[in-house]
């Protein structure tokens, strides 16, 4: 450790860049399942505003040098000692959940300024939160702390002999070191390890999970979700640790089932096609998608190999040939945002503001941060990329059917806009999680707003709702209707009405058209690049100011195809 500090020092000395010290003023405790927990109380203002609501960040150590990082916030409108308890986990694998926190449904937003402000539809509103940043490395997450920089590609470089790799100046200081031995590489790995961190937290604040448990997440959580929910399920059967009362699961825009999901980026872009009546692609590559799919030996055989022989070199294999040669069609040529087809690529929605904030002194040491924050880990990326488990079905759809027998609420919902984990895949993901579910029809959500959001179709406690307007964070986009979907489904209604108690009613099928057919047409799709400082308006899902109004500042950077075609290749290993 000493010899540490001093390469620190020295490593210091050379650079201008910021370093994260020691933190000296963490409190100890013994969570539950013999998990040692390290936290402090998070002053007011870091993020939650109302002086009435606390909150707290720390770390559960789950294992050697696996040290995960989780930030809770007490509930705003019910007494948050009797109030539910939610997780929310980002996916990647590799993606950090402050982007849930801060782009999506956390207390807080953060502007261009690096101002902090209040999100009225933070889901604390109607629950105690608790942010994640799961596997080991992810966030503010870490193995073992050690002087670095990060490279053009997002690699950590670590430094050598105290100095600054040559043209990596601007980004030296703290980071995890990234060993690949020091996480984990599947999902169904990385079950014991979350599970630990929440029986740490309940452990060391029991105050605070005495009551329902929810489990919410996004994107890769279609894998996480299923498997971390059923194993904290067997757990409990077994007696193993403290019970997790489990009630609702959770899902936005998920990756479930490859073999689906893969097709379904054809689907979307060229038959059907998406709502928005908007055609990315001409007939040669309209074709070539086809054929990469198709084709002998393409993607879908692939896949279907990977599912049958559960080899990770040929699991890898596929999964990379399905995601250059199909999924990114939309990237390059078309230039288009995966998360949201309106969008050119680089997109500023949702904004990106907080990623610097977090590596402010003031709000690490408010945290108790031991590393830099970043937002993705190329390390964990890669260890999954090892096994291709982004190409497996990861046993996702039995876990969920087991959650539901177990009388486990499932929630699947989605934004329309986005292609990554796009809602016709996810609607047929539904179908075979719950077939009859296809004895329900489509009907409009009614909000508190009086607007129709989206169309739900929902069987007993298992729904599927596509939202309009929104990319592939839905609570950024569809704020409202976000929210009141989330409450409802934390006090056991129906999420149409909201009216409806389903836990009575075990025969509750919504009524309305076997499809949802809605069409937003091409109105808000875009044409030219968005300033990286507009906002984004939630009522007319356009940017502000509106298009040909400038607001002073240049669109965002371009980069050459070349450059996005590296940074693109390298994001795709975290892409949902």
């Amino acid at each position: 450790m000493f010899s540490f500090v001093l390469t620190v020092l020295a490593f210091a000395s050379c650079c201008s860049s910021q370093f994260v010290p020691t933190p000296k003023d963490l409190k100890h405790a013994k969570g539950y399942a013999g998990v040692n927990v390290r936290y402090k109380e998070v002053p007011n203002g870091i993020c939650e505003l109302n002086p009435h609501v606390k909150s707290f960040a720390g770390y559960s150590d789950i294992a050697d040098n696996q040290h995960l990082f989780w930030w809770f916030f007490e509930a705003r409108r019910i007494d948050p000692k009797t109030a539910p308890l939610t997780v929310w986990i980002n996916g990647g694998p590799g993606s950090s959940s402050m982007i849930g926190q801060f782009q999506e449904n956390g207390p807080c937003f953060i502007n261009s300024s690096y101002g902090v402000y209040n999100n009225p539809y933070s889901w604390s509103e109607v629950s105690n939160m608790i942010f994640i940043d799961s596997p080991a490395q992810v966030g503010f997450s870490y193995s073992v702390p050690v002087p670095g920089a990060i490279n053009d590609d997002g690699d950590v470089i670590v430094s050598k002999n105290g100095k600054c790799p040559k043209g990596l100046e601007d980004s030296c200081g703290t980071y995890s070191l990234p060993d690949l031995n020091d996480t984990v590489n599947s999902t169904a790995n990385a079950a014991p390890g979350f599970w630990k961190t929440l029986q740490g937290f309940m452990g060391a604040f029991p105050q605070y999970s005495r009551n329902d448990f929810h489990f919410t997440t996004e994107s890769y959580g279609g894998h996480y979700a299923p498997v971390f929910s059923e194993y904290i399920e067997q757990q409990n059967k077994k007696g193993i640790g403290h019970p997790i009362h489990l009630k609702a699961v959770l899902i936005g825009n998920g990756w479930y089932d490859p073999v689906i999901q893969y097709p379904a980026y054809y689907n979307f872009t060229v038959y059907p096609g998406n709502t928005y009546d908007y055609d990315p692609f001409n007939k040669t590559i309209q074709k070539q998608m086809y054929n990469a799919l198709y084709g002998k030996g393409g993607c879908v055989d692939g896949i279907k190999e990977c599912y049958a022989t559960g080899d990770n070199k040929i699991c890898s294999k596929h999964d990379d040939f399905c995601a250059s040669n199909v999924e990114f069609l939309l990237d390059d040529p078309a230039n288009r945002d995966e998360y949201d087809i309106r969008e050119l690529f680089p997109d500023p929605f949702p904004p990106e503001f907080y990623v610097d904030y977090l590596n402010t002194e003031k709000v690490q040491k408010a945290v108790g941060a031991f590393v830099n924050y970043t937002e993705s880990s190329n390390a964990v990326g890669d260890a999954f990329a090892n096994t291709g488990d982004d190409g497996r079905e990861a046993h996702t759809i039995e876990d969920l059917q087991s959650l539901l027998k177990d009388g486990v609420t499932v929630i699947m919902y989605t934004g329309d806009a986005d292609y990554n984990c796009n809602w016709l895949g996810g609607e047929v993901v539904s179908t075979e999680i719950c077939p009859r579910i296809t004895k329900a029809g489509y009907t409009d959500i009614i909000t508190s707003d009086g607007i129709v959001h989206g169309q739900v179709r929902q069987a007993d406690t298992f729904a599927f709702a596509r939202i309009y307007q929104s990319g592939h964070e839905v609570p950024f986009y569809q704020p409202v209707v976000a929210l009141e979907m989330f409450e409802r489904v934390i006090n056991g209604k129906d999420v149409a009405t909201g009216k409806i108690n389903i836990a009575c009613d075990r025969k509750y099928l919504t009524k309305g058209t076997p499809k949802s057919t809605h069409r937003e047409g091409i109105s808000t799709v875009q044409f030219t690049l968005v300033p990286i400082d507009d906002t984004y308006n939630t009522t007319t899902n356009e940017p502000n100011p509106y298009p040909g109004q400038s607001s002073g500042k240049p669109p965002a950077a371009k980069k050459s195809k070349a450059q996005k075609r590296k940074q693109r290749a390298n994001r795709l290993r975290w892409s949902r």
